[in-house]
């Protein structure tokens, strides 16, 4: 018998800048359910035979027109329906970026803006879970 997972990977960042003393966390704007609308962290799933890190800086690229070299890995996320499509477990990492980063919402990202720590919107998913562990480490 030929085993065939049904659990899918994906990669999350939390990409970090200080403004003005004030630490900010970068979000897009889901364009496609689920949570459609919903803010969440940049992110998506890792392509066949992808090391994870690149595919972390892949999406990052692809939803905010950011490339952040240096990415550190945060944890790993796999709660059972924390993702309603499917059994997902999500590698997190964080990058830190200079205060005059913008970025471009692209690809399925509808929008994005950048949010104090201490303002955050609803978020999609359990991405404040990830947001509290990556701020929670140097």
């Amino acid at each position: 018998m030929k085993y065939v997972s049904k659990i899918f990977v994906t990669v999350d960042v939390v990409l970090v800048k200080e403004e003005n003393n004030i630490e900010k966390i970068l979000l897009i704007k889901r364009k496609n359910d689920p949570f459609k609308d919903s803010w969440a962290l940049p992110g998506g799933f890792v392509d066949e035979n992808e090391d994870l890190e690149i595919a972390a800086k892949r999406e990052l690229e692809e939803e905010t027109c950011i490339k952040c070299t240096k990415l550190k890995q945060v944890g790993a996320y796999g709660k059972p329906f924390r993702d309603p499509r499917s059994h997902v477990v999500s590698i997190a990492y964080k990058g830190v970026v200079t205060a005059d980063t913008i970025g471009k919402a692209a690809d399925d990202a509808k929008e994005l803006a950048w949010f104090a720590v201490n303002e955050l919107p609803s978020l999609a998913f359990d991405h404040i879970d990830i947001i509290t562990d990556a701020l929670s480490k140097a």
